[in-house]
This record gives C-alpha cells, sequence and structure tokens, in this order.
C-alpha cells in the first residue's frame, strides 16, 4: 500500500468508507440488541419475582395476620421453608417500616437503613415498585433487582413484602452477548474491508486505467484504449473516453496535416515570410525570408528584428510597421542593392483579438518589374517598327494621289519604296508571330535526322555573295565531308544559322573575317560563328537576345534588321533543348557558339 497515496486514494477512500458505514450500522444494532436484550432480562426478573409473590402461599398467609410483629416466628418459620426453594433474599418489613422476617440475619432492624427505602415507602402506599442497584458482598459489587409488593388485609396494609434478586449471571450473560457481538463486528469489519477493497478496485481499477491512458495521451500518445467491461458509468466513461480519443487523435492529426502543410508552403513559397513579437523578436522566418535578410536560423535568436530588417530598408522597423498598421497602411515597395521588394504587412492577434505582432509579407519584384518593363519596351518598340514604315507609306502614297509627281521614273522610285516598306513590316509580322507561337509552344517542328555539316555548307552558300560584295572572307575550319547527326527540324536551325551569319556579315566591316566551325562535343554538335567585326559593349551583351533590342538602333534599322532575329534563334534552339550563347568585346568581335544535343540514332539519314 501506497502510505505517501493513502489519503488521495480514491480506492481506500471508498475502503474507509464502507468500513465507517458498516462500522456505525453494527454499533447502532448492537446498541439496539443489548438494550433489548438487558431489558427483556429485567422484565423476565420482574415478571418471575410478581408471581413467585403473587401465585406462592407467603403473601396468602400474611394477609392473615393482622399485626405482622407478633407473628414473627411464624412469618420467619414461612419464610425459612421458601427459603429452600428460592434464591431471592426475602424481607417481611411491618408499616413501622421494621423487618419482621427475612432470609437474611437483618430482623429488627429498620428496612430504610438496610433496604431501598422508596419503593417500600411506594408500596406501603399500595403501589408494587422495583428498583435496581448494588450491594457489597465480600469486597465486590452484585447488581440486584428490588421489588416491593403491598401486604393489603382489606383497605389496610399491613406491611411489605420486599424481595432482592441476584443480577449477576443476568450481566454476565449480557455481557457476553456484547463480547460475541464485538467479535462478529470485528469479523465483520474484516469481512467489509476484504470486499470494499475488492469492491473499490472493481471502481477504481478502470479509472486508474483512464487516468494512466489520459497521461499516456497527453504526452501524445492516442493509440491508447480502454476497455469497456461494463454498462455502468464506469463503463459509460470509458466509451465516452475512447470516442474522445479518436476525435482528438482525428482532430490533432487534421491539425498536424494542416500544419504540416502550411509549414512545407512557407519552406517553399518564393515570397519571404516574417513573424515578429511585440518585442521585436523574429517568432518565425521562412527559408525565403532568411536569404533576403542574408542571415540563419540558428542567427534569429541573437539579433533582433530591426537589426537585421534596417539591412534591408529603415522603413521596416517594428515601430514604423506598427505606426503602418495602425493607420491602415498595409503595403509598400522598396529597392535596395539592385532589387526591387513589395511588402505587405498586418497585425496578429491571440484569440481574444489582442495585438501579438506584426506579419511581414517581403516580395522580390525585381524579375516581374524587369518583364513588365520588358513588355512595354517590347509594345513601344512593335508600335514604333511598325509607325516608321507606314509613316513612309502613308506619305509618298498621299503624294502620289495627289498628282504632284508626273515623271515616271519618280513613280517607280515611290512605288519601290513603298514596296519595300510594305516587304519590311511583311517581315516584321512573320517574326512577331513566329516569336508568338514558339513562346505558346505552338511552333510545329518537323525533326529528322540531318547531317548539321550539310546544313552549316548550304547556308555559307546563301550568303557568300552578300560576304564578297562586302570582300568579307568566309571562313569554314571544319572538315566538309564529315557527318555529324542532329535530331532537327532542318528549316528551323537553317533559320538560326542563316541569322547568325547575316549578322556577322552585317556587323564586320568590309574585309573582314568570319570564321565557322562546327565539332561534337561530348554529346553535343557545337557550332561557333565568330567575327572581327565591331563588337557588343560588356553592358549590352546580356540583353541581345531580347526582343527588339539592339545596339545601335539606327544602324540596325538602316540594315534592314528588325530586332528579333536573336531572339527567335534562342527559342528555337532551345525547343531543340540546345543552348546559345554570345562573346564579345567591344570593337574587336563576336562569337555566338550553338549547342544541339547529337543524335541517339545509328547512322545519319535525310541528308540534303
Amino acid at each position: 500500500m501506497d502510505v505517501k497515496n493513502f489519503g488521495r486514494s480514491m480506492r481506500w477512500k471508498l475502503v474507509l468508507i464502507y468500513c465507517l458505514l458498516v462500522f456505525i450500522a453494527m454499533t447502532i444494532i448492537g446498541v439496539f440488541i443489548i438494550n433489548q436484550l438487558e431489558a427483556y432480562y429485567i422484565d423476565s426478573t420482574k415478571n418471575n419475582l410478581t408471581n413467585t409473590v403473587k401465585e406462592g402461599t407467603l403473601i396468602t398467609s400474611l394477609k392473615s395476620y393482622k399485626n405482622l410483629s407478633q407473628h414473627q416466628q411464624e412469618i420467619q418459620s414461612n419464610i425459612d421453608a421458601w427459603k429452600k426453594t428460592l434464591q431471592e433474599d426475602i424481607f417481611v418489613v411491618d408499616d413501622n417500616y421494621m423487618i419482621v422476617a427475612s432470609t437474611n440475619v437483618n430482623q429488627g432492624q429498620s428496612a430504610i437503613d438496610v433496604l431501598d427505602s422508596k419503593i417500600i415507602l411506594t408500596a406501603l402506599d399500595g403501589q408494587v415498585s422495583q428498583s435496581q442497584g448494588n450491594i457489597m458482598s465480600q469486597n465486590s459489587t452484585i447488581p440486584v433487582m428490588n421489588m416491593a409488593f403491598p401486604i393489603e388485609r382489606g383497605d389496610i396494609i399491613s406491611g411489605v413484602i420486599y424481595i432482592r434478586a441476584d443480577m449477576s449471571s443476568i450481566y454476565e450473560n449480557i455481557t457476553y452477548s456484547k463480547l460475541i457481538f464485538v467479535k462478529a463486528m470485528a469479523i465483520g469489519l474484516v469481512i467489509t474491508v476484504l470486499l470494499g477493497v475488492f469492491i473499490a478496485r472493481s471502481i477504481t481499477t478502470p479509472i486508474n486505467d483512464v487516468t494512466e491512458k489520459a497521461e499516456k495521451m497527453a504526452k501524445g500518445d492516442f493509440s491508447q484504449e480502454v476497455s469497456v467491461k461494463s454498462n455502468d458509468e464506469i463503463g459509460r466513461l470509458a466509451e465516452m473516453f475512447n470516442l474522445l480519443r479518436t476525435q482528438l487523435d482525428a482532430t490533432l492529426s487534421e491539425i498536424s496535416s494542416e500544419k504540416n502543410k502550411m509549414e512545407t508552403i512557407l519552406q517553399h513559397m518564393g515570397d519571404g515570410l516574417i513573424a515578429v513579437n511585440l518585442s521585436g523578436q523574429i517568432i518565425h522566418a521562412n527559408p525565403a525570408a532568411l536569404n533576403m535578410l542574408r542571415t540563419t536560423a540558428a542567427e534569429l535568436n541573437l539579433r533582433s528584428y530591426d537589426s537585421l530588417i534596417q539591412e534591408l530598408s529603415e522603413e521596416l522597423t517594428l515601430e514604423q510597421l506598427m505606426k503602418k498598421c495602425t493607420e491602415g497602411d498595409l503595403s509598400g515597395i522598396f529597392e535596395k542593392g539592385g532589387f526591387t521588394y513589395a511588402t505587405r504587412y498586418d497585425w496578429f492577434k491571440d484569440e481574444s483579438g489582442n495585438d501579438m505582432g506584426i506579419i511581414l509579407l517581403l516580395q522580390d519584384i525585381t524579375q516581374r518589374q524587369k518583364l513588365e518593363n520588358i513588355q512595354m519596351d517590347f509594345v513601344a518598340n512593335v508600335s514604333h517598327e511598325l509607325k516608321t514604315p507606314l509613316t513612309t507609306i502613308k506619305s509618298y502614297t498621299e503624294t502620289l494621289l495627289d498628282g504632284c509627281v508626273e515623271d515616271a521614273e519618280t513613280v517607280s522610285n515611290f512605288l519601290e519604296i513603298i514596296n519595300a516598306e510594305a516587304d519590311r513590316m511583311n517581315r516584321l509580322v512573320k517574326d512577331l508571330l513566329q516569336l508568338s507561337r514558339l513562346d505558346n509552344n505552338q511552333e510545329i517542328l518537323n525533326r529528322k535526322e540531318t547531317n548539321l555539316v550539310s546544313l552549316i555548307k548550304a547556308a555559307v552558300k546563301k550568303v557568300e555573295i552578300t560576304a564578297n560584295n562586302k570582300k568579307q572572307h568566309l571562313n569554314c575550319l571544319f572538315n566538309l565531308e564529315e557527318r555529324i547527326p542532329v535530331d532537327m527540324d532542318k528549316d528551323r536551325i537553317e533559320q538560326v544559322i542563316l541569322n547568325i551569319l547575316s549578322n556577322a556579315i552585317k556587323y564586320t566591316k568590309e574585309g573582314g573575317r568570319i570564321d565557322i566551325d562546327v565539332l561534337k562535343l561530348g554529346k553535343n554538335a557545337v557550332v561557333t560563328v565568330t567575327d572581327n567585326g565591331i563588337g557588343i559593349p560588356v553592358t549590352e551583351q546580356s540583353r541581345v537576345f531580347e526582343r527588339f533590342f539592339r545596339v545601335d538602333k539606327a544602324r540596325s534599322r538602316d540594315l534592314g534588321g528588325t530586332g528579333l532575329g536573336l531572339a527567335i534563334s534562342k527559342q528555337i534552339v532551345e525547343a531543340h533543348q540546345g543552348t546559345i550563347k554570345l562573346e564579345s568585346k567591344d570593337g574587336k568581335g563576336t562569337k555566338v557558339t550553338i549547342a544541339l544535343p547529337l543524335s541517339l540514332k545509328k547512322g545519319v539519314r535525310n541528308i540534303e
């Protein structure tokens, strides 16, 4: 037994209650039985004494004496005869309170001094009376019952018969009965304790089981289940516990799932999310936010929010954010280190609606703004590229319609200019449509295994005349008989090669040199076109593949370019899972490198 938990254990409390109830009940019953038994013995003794006196011959003989003291010897003889058959002490008292005769040696003494005077006086008044008391005998006390009967002779009471019965045996029986009852009560209490322990255990064991499993549940183990062994309140409690466990497990699983989803979203979202409490301590920051703050998760506990955010923007300190949230200004934009950030922020609250801190969302919109700028430039460039030929066509057409030009040669020149501008517009529209199809993956590529060397030789032949007109040298550095198979759309790749060669010819001065090479490099076929032309400034090289981008806009337009050639070339090469890159030095020349995957098929087919 756990002594420390004795006073707090429900089991022992129940056992104690059972024992107290049984003890109290048995005590009440025992007292009642003992009292009834004692009353029974007393009444029985009283009745026996009454019957002895009234049914005996003594009282009859005494009634015949007018003066008891005058017949003392006769009365004593009768009492001596009775003494042989009776165990009680008998005293005959006359109306002067003197003992006339007795079973003891008290004759001649005053009854008032020797006997119970109250019941004697009551008997002399004509009433039977009794009393209980004790007498001393050989240094011991003997319990006795005293009864006094009036001796009536007509209307005259001549004396009293006083009987004293020894009650020792009766009280011994009562004491023995009490002892038996005490033993029975002790046995009953032992049985009660045993039954109480058994019953209490049947009640507390399921409760302890529920408690232990509830403690395990509190530690996160929801596999616990209580056995239902009854249909009473305990069984109902077990059923409710199991139902609660199931529902709580499902709820926590759902919460955990949602938490995991949220954590996954926060971990992988591109925007930075920061939660800071009112004390200025960062309580959460996702990887994107850590990257923007140029810090790590380990450093968050070492530095305050303000010390970190001030390196990014002075306008995002906790004080500034709290002020803005209070005023309802919940967003902003700022630039830092060449990056543009959009911000959103607001309070986060507890269950009672009290402000607990600030949630800050950081979005890197640098690329988006760049794309928006490119889009705006694209629209502006398209408008400009279309406006120039349209203006030319309109002005020459109006001149012809006005009839201001009558010379046939001038009219012919005007019409040639109009036709050239229309062709220019047509090329621009065709390039735009092709670029749009490539952007939306709508360009259908007729891919076949083709010898890249043959394709490049054919492309070089097509631009030879233009190069010769500028006295430029086209040098094929590759083996003209080599076969390099590539799975490609021949027309589209030829378009790319021609565009690169045309650009090299356009931007290389007369007498310049253009080298063309193709070779196998790993799993790729690599084409390089190198010139010693005007080159491209380093600051402009990252934009050469943008739409409508020209390093020298006026000169490029004069040479007939739309500004879309390299953008289209890049899209076509990437559609073939290839790459294209440009290296250049201003005033020294440019090198364009194209890499296309080699065909995995054996042999070369469709070589044209």
